[in-house]
């Protein structure tokens, strides 16, 4: 394949969507950080962009069963990174999730995970002797996924920790995975669920309670839910407008570039923006799922399948957190929030949905 057919044949309708959504992104990073310390972050998100870019091409150029072949070496290369975060990683308020680097950077390996685990994923049920998984292959795969699991949840990320399993069981789902082995695998989420006072810090414990009733603490554990909650009920129909947003500019909602910043651009935009927004999103995962289905192999489906069920899920949780119905769990807005590691990773997992079209297109 030449490099000018591998250009006219890149998934220019995959980018486009991505890119609107990184560009309201940094819109709406500015606006919010406008006047705090964090006033460069919408430029920096920018220099994000451009190396997404960059790390979205080079993965599509690369054989997506070539980085399946690798997928093993890097995942204990993940493994010994995640202890490494455990160990020797910067904390801030209070969770240990990032290794520093030169220049004041920091490099999340949890995002780089989360597609090492699609690829992982696809690998071993792509390479299943039977047409359906067997229990014995389910709980091979929750193994897998569990290990990074309770490493990312040791920082405590339990938000980002959680997303593994959802990768696993797309996989599962897609793969024809039994519903007695369903009802199986949802009994015991369920004992673990019941017994989560056992393992889970009291910040995430007041996390829960938040979510059950924010006004109990709304200076404390509800203070997130009940700003956000304002925030987006003050937008109206058409938002105040870019820098205009009370909740945001006032500094009552916190971390407007980050975690909530939809509620930010709730704030500001609100219901016409916020459902371009989720129309965007739509778009995006349509155009996955599109992809999917005309990927040349089964293995082609489950990274497209995997990469769509994440992304779903993440926007499906930052959006129930704007508004009481999900607990507040840290996981960024794919392609919209701030942060270095979140958009290449989000663009290196888009590369290989690209790859996945591309390859039809080779023989």
């Amino acid at each position: 394949m030449t490099a000018e057919r591998s250009w006219k044949e890149l998934d220019w309708r995959l980018l486009l969507l991505a890119l609107s959504l990184s560009g309201l992104g940094i819109v709406q990073i500015y606006s919010a950080t406008l006047g705090t310390r964090w006033s460069s972050a919408w430029w920096r998100q920018g220099l994000y962009l451009a190396a997404g870019l960059l790390v979205m091409y080079a993965v599509s150029k690369v054989d997506y069963h070539a980085w399946m072949e690798k997928a093993p070496v890097l995942y204990v290369l993940c493994l010994v990174l995640l202890v490494g975060v455990l160990v020797l990683g910067r904390q801030v308020f209070g969770a240990r999730r990032w290794i520093p680097l030169p220049g004041g950077f920091t490099f999340q390996t949890s995002e780089f995970a989360k597609m090492i685990i699609i690829l992982l994923m696809a690998r071993y049920l792509s390479d299943l002797k039977t047409d359906r998984p067997a229990l014995a292959d389910a709980f091979k795969l929750a193994v897998l996924a569990a290990i990074p699991m309770l490493l990312v949840a040791k920082q405590p990320d339990l938000g980002t920790a959680i997303t593994f399993g959802v990768i696993a069981g797309a996989g599962l789902f897609f793969a024809g995975l039994h519903w007695r082995h369903w009802a199986v695998a949802l009994a015991l989420v369920a004992v673990l669920a019941a017994a989560s006072p056992l393992y889970l810090s009291d910040y995430q414990k007041a996390r829960i309670q938040a979510f059950r009733n924010p006004a109990s603490d709304p200076l404390g554990s509800g203070y997130q839910v009940l700003q956000s909650m304002i925030a987006v009920g003050s937008g109206g129909i058409w938002g105040k407008g870019v820098t205009h947003g009370t909740q945001t500019q006032l500094r009552f909602l916190p971390v407007p570039h980050t975690d909530f910043i939809l509620a930010a651009f709730a704030e500001e935009h609100w219901f016409v923006g916020v459902t371009a927004v989720l129309v965007l999103y739509f778009l995006l995962l349509m155009q996955i799922v599109q992809v999917a289905q005309a990927a040349p192999d089964r293995a082609g489906m489950y990274i497209c399948m995997g990469v769509g069920a994440l992304l779903l899920f993440q926007v499906f949780v930052n959006v129930g957190m704007l508004v009481g119905r999900m607990v507040v769990t840290g996981l960024p807005l794919p392609l919209m929030s701030y942060g270095g590691s979140s958009v290449l990773a989000t663009f290196a997992m888009l590369g290989l949905v690209n790859n996945v079209r591309l390859q039809r297109f080779v023989h």
